[in-house]
């Protein structure tokens, strides 16, 4: 059997402060793997430039010209993590047999990944790096994200627990990855509904290598929020249920008030009545809320926007070459203009 071409895609906003170290790691590894004929000479370390601010791109650039085993990507703006990294996957498919994504801070282990290109060589068309436990987290982290989870799993959303983006996916399950064409993509959900043959790897996490994280309490919350309305109806049916709810209550009230006013023994009640008008008005405002989340997200949908745009593309020599060829008729036309 011979060795699976293998491309490392890695995400990367902001991550100067890190991108040496992991790429010196990636590539310490890549070379051992290609050595004992693991994976073939021709795999490759992809890194994804997400619109960064800082010296990423540039980093990555000079990597790209004097490392043979890096290429890079460049988006055109901020895309997201989600985003960039299905950019990523879409780019190396072609050339690679199999993709294992990571991110940037190395806080995965990548000692398992020899692991992952076993159980693919098995047959295995996604493998999932799943942690074996959460001691680094804080308290408030650990108990938010377990909570995630379980909520994901009663409203029907099939969720491996404890991975997040740290997996292998073959070309074959790529290409069915590309047949969703919707704009809000929740990977972390939508790669279980692929199918085909799956198992997990279990690792321990690391702390980050430096640098901090790029997702902050704010973050996080618009991250389970999306995946929960991305995947879920169910939030708006409890909001249907409540009214029911709310409606039979008031039926029952009613009836109890009408009851003590036919018999005399009604008396104003300012405090049941405020807060009354506050508990429904309050409700109320949740459900236009949350109906309004739905209402956004086919808003989004309806524009069908790409969900990012490459700037270069270092990693598919053809697009290279046809940057340069333009490149080189820019330049001629500039002398031309220039001498005329």
């Amino acid at each position: 059997m011979n060795s699976p071409i293998v491309t490392i895609v890695v995400p990367c906003y902001n991550e100067e402060s890190v991108l040496q170290e992991t790429i010196s790691q990636l590539c310490g590894l890549m070379r051992g793997l290609v050595d004992e004929n693991v994976v073939s000479g021709q795999s490759k370390i992809l890194l994804v430039d997400d619109g960064s601010k800082d010296q990423t791109w540039k980093i990555i650039y000079k990597e790209t010209i004097n490392n043979e085993y890096v290429r890079g990507l460049k988006l055109s703006r901020n895309a997201g993590h989600q985003n960039a990294l299905l950019a990523g996957l879409f780019t190396a498919k072609e050339a690679s047999d199999c993709v294992i994504s990571i991110d940037a801070d190395l806080q995965d282990d990548i000692q398992v990944i020899p692991e992952f290109i076993r159980k693919f060589n098995e047959g295995c068309e996604i493998v999932y790096g799943v942690r074996q436990k959460r001691d680094l987290d804080s308290f408030f982290k650990r108990t938010s994200a377990t909570g995630f989870y379980k909520l994901m799993n009663k409203m029907g959303v099939n969720l491996v627990y404890n991975h997040a983006d740290f997996r292998l996916m073959s070309k074959r399950a790529i290409t069915e990855l590309e047949r969703f064409d919707e704009t809000n993509l929740f990977l972390r959900g939508i790669v279980p509904l692929i199918g085909f043959k799956t198992d997990s790897v279990y690792y321990d996490r690391k702390e980050r290598l430096a640098g901090e994280t790029k997702y902050p309490f704010k973050k996080m919350v618009a991250f389970a929020l999306d995946g929960i309305t991305s995947f879920s109806v169910t939030p708006i049916r409890l909001v249907l249920w409540l009214g029911c709810l709310s409606f039979f209550i008031s039926l029952l009230f009613g009836s109890y008030f009408l009851w003590l006013k036919f018999y005399g023994q009604t008396e104003t009640g300012w405090t049941s009545l405020i807060t009354s008008i506050w508990l429904i008005g309050g409700l109320q405002l949740i459900a236009v809320g949350l109906i309004g989340e739905y209402i956004g997200k086919i808003y989004n949908e309806s524009k069908r926007r790409p969900k990012y745009i490459v700037d270069l593309d270092l990693f598919n020599p053809l697009d290279l070459k046809k940057r340069e060829q333009l490149d080189n008729e820019r330049n001629s036309i500039e002398k031309l203009s220039k001498t005329n």
